[in-house]
Parts: C-alpha cells; sequence; structure tokens
C-alpha cells in the first residue's frame, strides 16, 4: 500500500514498504514511479523492498524544475530512510536510480550495506542521452494504452523474447490513459532539468565508483544498451573486479530485472550481502 512523508523542504512524497528481511532501497528510472519494481518483486522473497516516487514522479508532489536534481534525489531517499528508522539498506538503482545510488556511495557510505546497478554506470552514452531527450516530457501520440503497446516494439529496438502482454503491462504503469490521450505520470517540468543537467562537458563519475570500495556491488547490463556501453561495463569490472556482473541478451536499456540473467545477479549480490560479516 502507498504512504507518503514528508521531506525536509515540505514535499510530500509517495514511497511502499513492504516485506521482511535485508532492507533494500528500489530506485527508479528518470521518468519512472515505484512500479518500476512490480517484476522483479517476486524474485525478491526475502526482502524488505522500500520503493519511493522522486519528486515530481508518480504519486509525489510536483516541486519545479530546479528541484529534479540527483543530489536532491539522494537527499529525498535518506530522508525516507530516517522516516522509516532505518540504519543501513542496499541500493537497486534502475539508470537514473543507479546515479543516485552512486551519489549516496559517495556521500552517505555509512548507510549503504551494497549497490547493484541496473544499466547504468560513471559513463553515459550520448546515443542513449539523445533517444531520452527526444521523449522526456512529452505525451505520446497514442491515444491509448493498447495503441501504445503495439508500437512500443518498433519504438524500443534490441528488445527481443518480451514476455506476452509486457509492453502493454508497461504503458498502463507509465502513462495514464484519458479522454485526450495518454498523459505521462510525471511533471513535464522534468525535460527542463534532465536537459539542464546534461548541458556542457559531462562530469567525471569515476570517482563515485571508486568509493564503492569495500560495499558488495553489481552490475546488470542490457547486452543491447545504447546508454551502458560493454567498454564501460568492462571498465567497472577492472576496478571491482569482485563485481557481481550480468548480461541480459535480448534488452537494450533497461532490462526488466525479472530476466533468468538479472534474478542470478541479484541472488548472488543479495548472497554477498548476507555473507559479509561486518555486516
Amino acid at each position: 500500500m502507498t504512504a507518503f512523508f514528508t521531506a525536509p523542504d515540505g514535499a510530500r512524497l509517495a514511497y511502499r514498504d513492504e516485506g521482511e528481511g535485508l532492507p533494500i532501497l528500489c530506485l527508479a528510472g528518470l521518468t519512472r514511479n515505484m512500479a518500476d519494481f512490480d517484476y522483479v518483486a517476486p524474485h525478491l522473497p526475502d526482502a524488505r523492498l522500500i520503493r519511493m516516487d522522486y519528486r515530481g514522479r508518480g504519486q509525489s508532489d510536483r516541486t519545479g524544475a530546479e528541484t529534479y536534481t540527483v543530489p536532491q534525489e539522494g537527499k529525498d531517499a535518506l530522508a525516507l530512510l530516517d522516516h522509516l528508522g532505518i540504519g543501513k539498506v542496499a541500493v537497486l538503482g534502475t539508470s537514473r536510480g543507479g546515479l543516485i545510488g552512486l551519489v549516496l556511495a559517495a556521500t552517505a557510505r555509512d548507510r549503504l550495506l551494497g549497490l547493484c546497478l541496473n544499466d547504468v554506470g560513471p559513463e553515459i552514452e550520448r546515443p542513449g542521452l539523445e533517444r531520452i531527450f527526444d521523449y522526456v516530457g512529452r505525451n505520446p501520440s497514442a491515444k491509448t494504452h493498447a495503441a501504445l503497446a503495439e508500437r512500443l516494439p518498433a519504438a524500443m529496438p534490441g528488445f527481443a523474447d518480451v514476455p506476452e502482454g509486457r509492453w502493454l503491462a508497461d504503458a498502463r504503469k507509465h502513462y495514464e490513459e484519458t479522454p485526450e490521450g495518454l498523459r505521462i505520470r510525471y511533471d513535464p517540468a522534468l525535460r527542463e532539468a534532465f536537459l539542464a543537467a546534461f548541458e556542457g562537458d559531462s562530469p567525471d563519475l569515476w570517482p563515485l565508483w571508486d568509493a564503492t570500495a569495500g560495499l558488495p556491488v553489481a552490475l546488470i547490463r542490457g547486452a543491447n544498451s545504447d546508454l551502458l556501453s560493454a567498454a564501460v561495463a568492462q571498465e567497472m569490472k577492472r576496478r571491482r573486479p569482485d563485481m557481481i556482473f550480468g548480461e541480459v541478451p535480448g534488452r537494450a536499456h533497461v532490462p526488466w530485472l525479472d530476466e533468468a540473467v538479472s534474478v542470478r545477479v541479484l541472488a548472488d549480490w543479495f548472497s554477498m550481502m548476507q555473507g559479509d560479516p561486518r555486516r
């Protein structure tokens, strides 16, 4: 069941806290919401899954483009943990959520038990960014969930062997069907914030990855990803030889996390955290 808490600046943010066991903070993609983790949830039965809608997304307050930043979203994640009285969590971050996880590893290391990144790393490929530039903040032209589901296979190249009904389920999770057509479930001002974040030279994020030293880390990559290159994944592995890694065939950006490879990586990562005598 969805609940709400109030961030230090007064924003009302939505979250869900379900299950028992190792606490895992699930951080969604840029334009997504808590539903990002519906597919993987059944594969993590021994975990306490904590999910949140970032400000401006899903059921959380829309607080303006200037607040839709990775550092702010990281602060909100910590505020949620404080609200729940949780000292340490493992972070499972999809795309944008992974970048937030990297920031937390560098700035709030004492709150993390481990970090798993879903198709994101310290370098982001320009083709992947440009694809996001094309759609972020804009309503699709399709008028119904069914119509959008028919278009998604062509709009999402690199995906194969997609489960029956998955595109329709995704359309329903991330767009609202109205008499005027489909509407995004987030603040259109996110477009302004996202474009501003990538103006000029890209910052060097490798120090954030290096800051994970000593933490159990894992990386899941879509084999056809245009956002996380194979070369960057290889360099991440070189710097962290103990990193658990899996490449999901038939997936671009991003894997849904219920694929066999994804489930195996998550299980191995889970075991690593449970087996660490320091935690």
